[in-house]
């Protein structure tokens, strides 16, 4: 993986902004890419001077904002029964539409800003968004800010660790399931909060 990480960064070195942006598009379109693998990078780089950490978050955030509303946009357009059908021509499974339609039916809105910050339903989350229409801007801020916040995590840490991010990079699905579980875990209280106050 490191070895991915050298050569990442020297794709972004030359093409800079717009590297990290056409990365982070296709992390949320059809052919997602690990935004794990690109912004940590892009914070290191900019905590070395080669690039400006906050340009780097918003050309990080745009390219998810924007390859979320290409999958919006196409779902809206063919609709489900033409993703299931044609999907896994480009390495798009039933199964993921399952578990993002899931997700999505259940906590709606909430649910396009949280699934922006977990693993797999990410990059997908936007696609029952598109087949049910969901209101564009409400989609837009949801994504964004859901995007903005992940993004501004992973530049993050590349900044503020330095040599160190490999480490962490070395190590990102334990922390993935961390981060996972604590967002799982404010989910559930605010539910729960919702709840009894509808109680009330």
């Amino acid at each position: 993986m490191i070895e991915s990480i050298h050569s990442l960064i020297q794709l972004l070195l030359p093409y800079g902004y717009i590297g990290i942006f056409l990365m982070m598009f296709l992390e949320s379109s059809f052919i997602p890419f690990p935004s794990e693998l690109v912004m940590p990078p892009a914070g290191f780089l900019a905590a070395s001077g080669e690039l400006n950490l906050w340009l780097s978050i918003f050309s990080g955030t745009a390219g998810s904002v924007t390859g979320a509303l290409f999958n919006y946009a196409i779902s809206a357009k063919l609709g489900r029964p033409f993703l299931i059908k044609y999907g896994h021509y480009v390495g798009f499974k039933t199964a993921h539409l399952v578990k993002s339609e899931r997700f999505f039916d259940k906590y709606g809105t909430v649910g396009t800003f949280i699934g922006r910050l977990l693993p797999v339903i990410r990059q997908y989350i936007s696609i029952p968004a598109g087949i049910s229409k969901m209101n564009l801007i409400n989609f837009i801020v949801a994504t964004g800010t859901g995007a903005g916040l992940w993004v501004s995590f992973l530049a993050g840490i590349g900044y503020i660790l330095k040599s160190h991010w490999k480490n962490v990079i070395e190590n990102i699905n334990i922390i993935l399931l961390a981060i996972t579980a604590l967002f799982f875990a404010f989910l559930m209280i605010y539910l729960l909060i919702k709840r009894l106050n509808k109680g009330k």
